[in-house]
């Protein structure tokens, strides 16, 4: 029991840590509001589009797919986004708070500790760690740019620009309402969707140059353009660091006082409602029926897709687009402290029935 927990410490703890390190730097003066405003735009523009390249031009072979690991993947994304939908619109009033609960339920931290969460429950087997990271890094291909689609959706659909028209009279008049045309802009004009295209385009390129030129490629970005390939990784590397302190900065315990009620339907979703359903159906599915056949390669991918706290990115993304950043900020930490305690029971309760490898 003693190591179950450590592992799921382990995988959230440096994730807490790096956000009180932003809260404390703040404190004392140090990080100031404008480098804040600037780091969230550098994370989001930049940092975080190369993690995503990187993570995808990885990817070594497509042939091996789990189909229905991926499909099943999919499709509990959007049921937990249509479930999701219903909640944020019951819960709050505040257009603003609404497209950040809605995204809060679905969108897990599977980008940036997906990989290391998964790994550090794939046992330790000869080649289990690989065998798994190769399973999340197809899984990250389908689902992190359904995840940033539904964030442009769920951003966009709830705060409306005020768009000038005439009444029947010729009176200038005011109308909210939500363009698809913008919708789908926001959704194209994304960093971290162009991100995810170019890393698929280059894997595509490669894929073309071995079909021409055999199983050795004559052209790779590790060997030909290495001083390109070292900055992309060291972006990436930065990343979620800096997307973490930043975090932390912007975050105001005070703030919570006036959103109590958003913050735990938004935390209780993320990490109680959103795996009972993802991790919890496949089980059912997998052990139940013939439907599916998931094992101890499987789940820790499914654990860390849907068990996972919110993203940090959607608290980024959520002040880019004009929605209520403070909730969004709020429901990163607390997702990310509460997940340290629901990660051990999802992962004590699998390795408990053997389908996760002690």
């Amino acid at each position: 029991m003693f190591a179950i927990f450590m592992t799921a410490i382990n995988a959230i703890l440096p994730i807490v840590l790096l956000i009180l390190l932003g809260y404390a730097l703040k404190r004392i003066g140090f990080l100031t509001g404008e480098f804040l405003k600037v780091g969230n735009k550098l994370v989001f523009n930049v940092c975080l589009p190369c993690m995503l390249f990187v993570n995808i031009y990885s990817i070594d072979d497509f042939a091996a797919v789990d189909w229905g690991l991926v499909i099943y993947s999919v499709i509990a994304v959007f049921v937990i986004f249509g479930i999701g939908l219903i909640v944020s619109v019951l819960t709050t009033k505040d257009n603003r708070r609404r497209g950040v609960i809605l995204q809060c339920t679905y969108r897990s931290n599977f980008a940036i500790i997906g990989i290391s969460l998964a790994a550090s429950l794939a046992g330790h087997a000869a080649g289990a760690q690989d065998t798994v990271n190769g399973v999340v890094a197809i899984i990250q291909v389908f689902t992190i740019p359904i995840f940033n689609i539904l964030a442009v959706v769920s951003l966009s659909v709830f705060v409306r620009k005020p768009v000038a028209q005439t009444d029947g009279e010729g009176v200038p008049a005011v109308r909210r309402h939500t363009e698809v045309k913008g919708i789908l802009l926001g959704i194209v004009k994304n960093p971290l969707i162009i991100g995810i295209l170019l890393g698929l385009v280059a894997v595509g390129i490669r894929y073309a140059e071995r079909a021409a030129f055999g199983s050795s490629a004559p052209f790779t970005l590790e060997g030909n353009l290495t001083f390109l390939y070292n900055a992309l990784y060291s972006l990436k590397q930065v990343a979620t660091p800096l997307a973490l302190i930043v975090l932390g900065g912007q975050f105001e315990f005070s703030a919570a006082s006036g959103m109590s009620g958003e913050i735990v339907v938004g935390t209780l979703f993320r990490i109680v409602i959103a795996p009972l359903i993802g991790v919890g159906c496949a089980v059912l599915l997998s052990e139940f029926t013939d439907l599916l056949s998931f094992g101890q390669t499987e789940y820790p991918a499914l654990v860390a897709l849907f068990g996972t706290p919110v993203a940090v990115s959607s608290a980024i993304m959520a002040a880019e687009m004009d929605n209520d950043q403070q909730l969004a900020g709020q429901l990163v930490v607390w997702t990310s402290i509460c997940s340290i305690f629901t990660l051990f029971v999802q992962v004590f309760i699998l390795m408990s029935v053997g389908l996760l490898a002690v």
